[in-house]
């Protein structure tokens, strides 16, 4: 997953809001429950534009909330505990403005059969604008171990998406465990478009 989106322009974007989300929160606020918290909209973009919905999640959904959550300036935890209060309108949200992408490090066999319980090394390299989600991962015997299928996401923030990419890339050369594995390709299709 990468942040920002270029296929969601400004008339996207309006068009999402003004067609899906706004709808959306009236409706269940006409039923009368009104939503406060994450609201994962998962979309599909037309070339000419039109928006249609793949799926709702009323949580963050990883690995696309990564790339989001690495631009995040803001304190996530008091955005959290203003949703709690109903005290939203207030935030002021603040926003690094360089792309971020993420690639998921998975364990062989996922999303079927995966290996668990493999010892991660790498987590401790530290690379500048990186950071390193876990999805999948325990503590055995003071060691970080995969305990599941997706185990990590490696995101890299850069002024476009190619440097995001590379930054992501480099993190995810630093880390190892027997049975890992991810996709080489992530991102490639917009920046092939000449998108990023």
């Amino acid at each position: 997953a990468y942040s920002p989106a270029p296929v969601v322009t400004p008339a996207v974007h309006d068009r999402t809001m003004t067609q899906i989300v706004a709808p959306t929160l009236r409706g269940m606020a006409a039923e009368g429950s009104p939503y406060q918290g994450f609201l994962y909209v998962g979309l599909m973009v037309a070339p000419n534009g039109e928006v249609r919905v793949v799926e709702f999640n009323c949580r963050f959904g990883d690995p696309e909330a990564q790339p989001v959550l690495m631009r995040l300036r803001s304190d996530l935890s008091e955005l959290c505990l203003r949703a709690l209060d109903s005290d939203l309108r207030a935030a002021q949200l603040d926003w690094d403005e360089r792309a971020a992408l993420g690639v998921v490090v998975a364990s062989s066999g996922y999303p079927f059969d995966y290996c668990s319980g493999d010892a991660i090394d790498g987590l401790d390299d530290d690379l500048p604008d990186t950071k390193v989600f876990h999805a999948g991962t325990a503590v055995k015997n003071g060691a970080i171990v995969t305990a599941g299928g997706r185990v990590l996401c490696a995101v890299g923030l850069g002024e476009n998406l190619a440097s995001a990419q590379r930054q992501a890339y480099a993190r995810v050369g630093k880390l190892h465990w027997p049975a890992m594995y991810y996709r080489t390709d992530i991102g490639f299709r917009t920046l092939d478009r000449g998108d990023g």
